[in-house]
Formats: C-alpha cells, structure tokens, sequence
C-alpha cells in the first residue's frame, strides 16, 4: 500500500480526537511545551504535519510553524484550523520536499519516521531537515522502541495495546525490518472496524548513525517529552539531534 492511500479522506475524517489518544492534553501538551522551548526566537518546520495537532498549538504560542505534508486530506483537515498565511504547508515526501525558508527547528512526531520504508528514505530524511536547518539547529524525533523482546520462537505479532473498544497489535518480519501495525475498533455488534500501516522499524542506535550520516549529533535522549530518563525499559523515546553553530 502507498503512503497517499492510507491516510486518505477517510483516515484524515476520523484522524482528530480532541481530548482523547495522541490529542490528550497530558500528550500535547509536554510535546508542544519542549518544541516552543527548542525552537527559542527561530522558526519550526513539520515534517508530516497531518492534521495540525501539534503545529496548531504550537503556532498559537507564537513560534512561526510551516509544515511538509504528503496527504492533500489531512492537509485539508488542517485549513479548517489554520489557514496557508498561518500555518503553510508544502504537499511532497517530507525525505524529499523543500520548504521556503530557514529554521531552527525541524520535528517529527508520533513514530512518523517509520512511514518511510527503507533505510535509505530515512537517511535522506535527516539529510532534508539538515538542508533547512540554520546552524545550530535541531530536528527532534519521537519514535517508538521495537519491542522485539515480546517475541518467542515462532510468534511474529504483539498486542501493544488492549482496551474496551479496540485492540492494537503489530507483525513483524525481523529479517526485512518491516512492521505492519494494525488497529481493531468495535462496539457492540459483530463488526469491526481495521486500520493498517507499514513501517520500518528503527533502533536508537541507527538512528544516531543515520544523524551522523546527515552532520547531526545527538544532543539529548528521553523516554518521553517531559524529560524522563530513556532506559532500556522505555517504550519510545524524544531525541533531539544538533547541527553544529559553526559547519
């Protein structure tokens, strides 16, 4: 499946849930207080920005916010919180896109990194955030920890999550390092609604190399964006990677 064929219309309708999920106040707003506080005086830029839920907020604290987005539903989705003049969005794959401008900041949030799924689109992806950076700049990305340790011989799934009214659980192929994540919402009758999306799914430690690759190094690294400490126990992680001031 293409990326431009799962988040289409559909996914972009059913994609915002104020309050709840990844739009939970306790969730945006850790994420949307350490962007402001990176981003300092400088402008952000958001690779895959969707729907807006984190340029939106971020925009309203006064931090200038321009995004790169490859699905023309989200995007419109997000015209209905902003407009081009408040928030402008470049439609293209944010591994290649380029978007007018210098920033100080580029972010990637909620594990979209892994939308790109092969290595080398993902190393091309920290080289296009180096190309809009300012020197001394930052790209952040919040990404999630494979959770290969649940796997025993011969089990190729995990159930990540488990709740009333849905049921999310991902396959992997370990030899390709690919994951399919696939989301079960039911109510009360017979039917279930699915979701599916590949990734490619990436340790903290080839993430550093494909910053290296790109002139970043790695400046910090917690499990969450409030600033707990990232262990092995974590379940994702925030890493913020730092051109240097002078190149």
């Amino acid at each position: 499946m293409q990326q431009e064929e799962i988040w289409d219309a559909d996914t972009a309708q059913r994609y915002d849930t104020p309050g709840t999920g990844m739009f939970a106040p306790g969730t945006l707003e850790p994420a949307v207080d350490r962007l402001a506080g990176l981003a300092g005086e400088g402008a952000a830029l958001e690779f895959a920005v969707g729907t807006g839920r984190v340029a939106v907020p971020l925009a309203e604290r006064g931090v200038p916010v321009a995004g790169i987005e490859l699905s023309v539903p989200m995007v419109e989705r997000l015209r209905t919180k902003a407009d081009e003049a408040t928030i402008p969005v470049v439609i293209g794959d944010m591994a290649t896109a380029r978007a007018p401008g210098e920033y100080s900041l580029v972010y990637l949030v909620y594990n979209t990194l892994s939308n790109l799924l092969t290595q080398t689109e993902q190393v091309e992806c920290f080289r296009n955030a180096a190309r809009h950076l300012v020197p001394g700049g930052r790209f952040v990305i919040e990404l999630w920890v494979p959770e290969l340790r649940k796997l025993p011989p011969g089990q190729e799934a995990t159930v990540w999550q488990s709740e009333p009214g849905y049921i999310g659980l991902d396959t992997y192929d370990v030899l390709r390092q690919q994951v399919v994540s696939h989301h079960f919402r039911f109510d009360g009758t017979r039917q279930a609604r699915l979701f599916r999306s590949p990734h490619r799914y990436v340790w903290p430690a080839e993430l550093d190399l494909m910053a290296q690759l790109a002139g970043f190094g790695l400046e910090a690294r917690h499990a969450d964006w409030a600033g707990a400490p990232f262990t092995a126990a974590s379940r994702s992680h925030v890493s913020v990677y730092r051109i240097p001031p002078t190149r």
